[in-house]
């Protein structure tokens, strides 16, 4: 890649970071590594959160800016497939490598724990991002308006998954009892 290609790749991608969702996610799954280690009683945790602490404020706000660019695909399919797996099970491989390579791998359960987190991080960020909150640049608002806004955008988040059970237990019961008439 010659350096004037290199420059507009650089270029593009700085324009694509979020640092919104850079300084939560460091500081979230920085937490997260913490609480597992702690359970796990592993040594040498410190060295896994540094790692976790660097490479994912570096990286977690170019994820962010990757689904919210995922927000304007034509498709809305192919858009929250892209934010709620796509970029997770990216920005989880290369979180494993990264680990790797600084030599402090984390156990198992750990890992597993994070995998966990991503997935339900990601589908928080499909769920607010698609509501106008933690989006940077022309879109986005103030952190301290994202900020204002989440309370009611938890609640309204966690509550979605309940009315659609609620909502498909009532259509069961419903078509159950039609049937039982005929």
């Amino acid at each position: 890649m010659n350096p004037r290609g290199f420059s507009s790749f650089l270029a593009r991608t700085v324009a694509c970071w979020n640092w919104k969702c850079a300084l939560l996610s460091a500081t979230a799954r920085s937490i997260v590594y913490l609480a597992a280690l702690a359970r796990t009683r592993a040594s040498g945790g410190l060295p896994i959160v540094l790692v976790e602490i660097v490479y994912v404020t570096l990286t977690a706000g170019l994820y962010a800016g990757l689904q919210q660019r995922a927000l304007g695909f034509r498709s809305r399919i192919l858009g929250n497939l892209t934010i709620a797996l796509g970029v997770p099970l990216l920005a989880q491989t290369l979180d494993w490598f990264a680990h790797r390579a600084a030599g402090a791998a984390a156990p198992g359960k750990a890992t597993l724990t994070v995998c966990v987190f991503a997935v339900v991080s990601a589908l928080f960020h499909l769920y607010v991002m698609r509501r106008g909150a933690f989006l940077t640049g022309n879109a986005g608002r103030s952190l301290r308006d994202d900020f204002r806004r989440m309370p009611r955008l938890i609640l309204a988040f966690i509550a979605t998954p309940v009315a659609f059970l609620i909502n498909s237990g009532t259509r069961l019961t419903r078509s159950a009892a039609s049937e039982a008439a005929l």
